[in-house]
């Protein structure tokens, strides 16, 4: 599988574009800002762009799919907690995805939106905005913060700590370095520890 990421300062996100080794169909994964960079991109490895993910519906990762349907004949998919004015695939968690020759599972984590998707394509996870090199993505509150840990911690925690993770912003890591040094996820782990002492005690 091949991965390109482009980076854009108009809401510094990151935008993926995601083909197999083999074969000229491509998808991209929340097109936040769509420019020549971008298009070169896709124009130059020779692919044809047949699929978006949407990991959410917040605009800095949405706003260049306006320019991208004028460009390409694409299916956008995203999440069925999600509602747009634009025609679009729902999706539903634990859902696979057969595209562009690559399997895509679907994984519902929400906390920083209601809608937020992750994607595992082979040995990569595309994040969005739920977690980030060192850190989870921001919530708009405490109960919308729990439930984001919680769902990190049930969903993506248990997958093998050597996968990619390829977030909507920053930097690539690894799940394994983010269970050593993300801050959000070790306060989550000094919650769990305190919970089981208090439970030994009763």
């Amino acid at each position: 599988m091949n991965i390109y990421q482009h980076f854009s300062v108009v809401g510094f996100c990151n935008t993926y574009l995601v083909a197999p080794k083999h074969g000229s169909e491509a998808l991209l994964i929340d097109p936040g800002h769509v420019d020549l960079e971008l298009i070169h991109l896709i124009e130059s490895n020779h692919y044809k762009l047949k699929h978006v993910l949407l990991t959410h519906r917040h605009t800095a990762h949405i706003e260049g799919l306006g320019t991208l349907r004028k460009i390409y004949d694409i299916t956008v998919h995203a999440s069925s907690f999600s509602a747009y004015e634009f025609a679009y695939e729902s999706l539903e968690d634990k859902e696979i995805l057969d595209i562009c020759n690559l399997s895509v599972e679907v994984i519902h984590v929400p906390g920083h939106s209601l809608d937020s998707m992750v994607y595992k394509i082979d040995h990569a996870l595309f994040t969005g905005d739920t977690l980030l090199c060192g850190r989870i993505g921001s919530t708009p509150g405490y109960r919308e913060q729990a439930l984001l840990l919680n769902s990190i911690s049930q969903r993506l925690m248990s997958l093998d700590e050597n996968i990619l993770l390829f977030p909507g912003h920053g930097t690539a890591s690894k799940l394994r370095i983010e269970r050593m040094f993300n801050h959000d996820l070790l306060q989550l782990g000094t919650i769990e520890t305190e919970r089981e002492h208090w439970r030994d005690e009763e």
